[in-house]
């Protein structure tokens, strides 16, 4: 249960970073980047899977790479779902997913242990 308190917070930070360092993303203070981190945690988790399931011709023809766009989008529709966060348009989305990603697992990774435990 820590892991998963600790993973939300590194998320959220993420998010914080990720809005500043990305023109055209938004979060308006902690409270928001806490709610979208969450809210972005469910909708990969029940959106993204049904997406992927669909979206996998396109996504064996373009080697994977379709997925980046899929990770877009599911920040557009948390942008669209969450007060507080906003998004300027796909292209915003497109790279400040990638950054998201990025900095979430380097977040992770000096914070968290493969189990999920903290490392400190």
């Amino acid at each position: 249960m820590k892991g998963l308190a600790i993973r939300w917070l590194l998320n959220a930070l993420a998010l914080l970073f990720t809005a500043w360092l990305m023109p055209g993303i938004e979060v308006k203070g902690f409270g928001a980047a806490l709610v979208t981190a969450l809210a972005l945690g469910v909708i990969n988790a029940v959106i993204r899977p049904i997406v992927l399931f669909f979206t996998l011709p396109i996504n064996i023809f373009t080697l994977g790479l379709f997925t980046l766009v899929v990770n877009a989008l599911m920040l557009l529709i948390t942008a669209s779902a969450v007060d507080g966060f906003k998004i300027s348009g796909f292209w915003a989305a497109f790279f400040g997913s990638i950054i998201l990603t990025i900095v979430s697992g380097l977040l992770s990774a000096v914070v968290l242990d493969n189990s999920g435990r903290r490392r400190y």
